[in-house]
């Protein structure tokens, strides 16, 4: 039973109140089968036979089957896993951007929950739970032999129920003990606010369902007082979502029909590209929201901010954007999770989530294990300090990197003449600044305020210095 314990405990990546880039689907049953390895499939069977037999408590059949599947998954790479009713239920719930829970992103590390990132106003961000610290105990179970999944539904229960955790954290010398009452976490994936000077600041929180037409209302509300001199739109600590909604919040900005994405793997149907159009935004609903876009959201100066903690569909719409040189890139180096998870459902209301594809910027670069290089390198704090973030790199059995699609026939190719489509620009030179997530600067620097476009926040100030430099520059005769 240990074995199989151990390869379950080897699966990371794994959201405990966000979503990562999905996509549902339903694989047609293949006309040809891969043979299977006979051999292999019988040493399987005789351990199989081995452990009913001699280990010492019995051992269900459905268990060992279960524990082969996960731990078949989770050695593939950090975000392939199995996903047993209730993680299938509340996979599908979360795209929604409503569940039960405390409300943190978690991996494993070292047989510990590891916690990536809060989300922003829940239980566990409103009570100081940080990025990096380490989860050793949920209430009065260590976690120390649990698998991941295991974890994350201890820390999930009823709304207004209690939940303590025990928490070991870099700096301090005797653990943190955390008292939490669960909630329904409700994400609103999309926030604004129009500043005095006349600068839109529009964030968002992470990728759902609803989140490009939110995105379309937001720009809305922000251009009623009048034209906006520019916008910062802020993807900081995004930990992704939902593929058609990172289109979509793309396709607010260029132009129709421009290339956003394309996605490359083995599979005929992995091979893809998406664009700026309907059929690639939107999904099941006949709302295109892109009509009711501001004119100005596609020709306001902008830039978009973000860290290490920007991931999966956040990298998407920020690679976008850079490609076509519709905004400056400012901060830090994003997480680098550049791969596409299909859930295929199974028997029993169970799923798997199988990485099938890479993703590429429409210029042909690829994000995996390497993230989106800012255009403009700005840490978290004035005096140059970063918090040190997990990133995907870091992350057991990641996928490497591939610089190009492995197929000419899914590598973007650039428009001949203007038919709609923005042109495509040449490609950027690679970021020869150093890697900006270690935390060089002062630990006890003021890093950024929770408060919506906070005046401390340093890196969004920065921002707002570039746009007021460009907008001089565009002024003068």
């Amino acid at each position: 039973m240990s074995m199989w314990k151990q390869a379950g405990l080897l699966c990371a990546g794994v959201l405990g109140g966000v979503l990562i880039t999905l996509q549902f689907s339903a694989l047609a049953e293949k006309e040809t089968r891969t043979s299977l390895p006979v051999e292999e499939l019988r040493t399987f069977a005789e351990v199989f036979n081995a452990i009913k037999k001699g280990y010492v408590e019995p051992v269900g059949d459905k268990a060992l089957i279960t524990h082969a599947i996960s731990g078949m998954l989770s050695n593939l790479d950090p975000h392939s896993t199995y996903l047993d009713a209730d993680a299938f239920k509340d996979l599908q719930v979360g795209t929604q951007g409503e569940f039960g829970g405390i409300g943190i992103e978690v991996g494993m590390e070292d047989g510990l929950v590891k916690v990536v990132s809060p989300i922003e106003d829940t239980p566990a961000d409103r009570a100081g739970v940080k990025p990096g610290d380490l989860i050793f105990k949920i209430d009065d179970t260590l976690v120390k032999g649990l698998t991941l999944t295991e974890a994350v539904k201890r820390m999930r229960g009823k709304p207004q129920s209690q939940i303590r955790l025990s928490i070991l954290r870099k700096g301090e010398s005797k653990p943190i003990e955390v008292a939490l009452t669960r909630e329904v976490i409700k994400v609103q994936s999309v926030k604004s606010k129009r500043l005095d000077d006349g600068y839109g600041y529009l964030r968002v929180t992470s990728f759902q369902e609803n989140t490009g037409a939110a995105v379309v209302k937001h720009l809305q509300d922000l251009a009623k007082p009048g034209p906006m001199k520019g916008l910062v739109l802020d993807l900081r600590n995004d930990p992704g979502g939902l593929l058609n909604s990172a289109v979509g919040v793309s396709a607010a900005f260029l132009p129709p029909d421009s290339l956003i994405t394309s996605t490359d793997g083995r599979a005929p149907d992995a091979k893809h590209e998406f664009h700026a159009s309907p059929a690639d935004y939107l999904r099941g609903s006949r709302d295109d929201y892109i009509k009711r876009l501001p004119a100005e959201a596609r020709t306001v100066p902008m830039v978009v901010l973000v860290n290490g903690g920007s991931a999966s569909a956040s990298e998407i719409v920020a690679g976008a954007l850079q490609d076509y040189k519709r905004a400056i890139v400012m901060g830090t180096t994003s997480f680098g999770k550049g791969s596409v998870q299909t859930v295929l459902p199974l028997p029993g209301n169970t799923a798997i989530k199988l990485t099938t594809a890479r993703y590429f910027t429409p210029l042909g670069r690829s994000i995996q294990a390497k993230g989106i290089s800012p255009d403009i390198v700005v840490e978290e704090t004035s005096n140059g300090g970063s918090r040190q973030r997990l990133r995907e790199a870091n992350l057991d059995h990641h996928l490497e990197n591939n610089t190009q699609p492995a197929t000419e026939a899914a590598k973007p190719e650039v428009p001949a003449k203007p038919s709609g489509k923005a042109p495509l620009p040449a490609q950027p030179k690679p970021d020869e600044a150093k890697d900006s997530d270690q935390d060089e600067g002062d630990e006890t620097a003021e890093l950024p305020n929770r408060e919506l476009a906070s005046k401390k926040d340093y890196q969004l100030t920065q921002a707002l210095n570039l746009l007021k430099g460009m907008q001089i520059i565009r002024s003068k005769p």
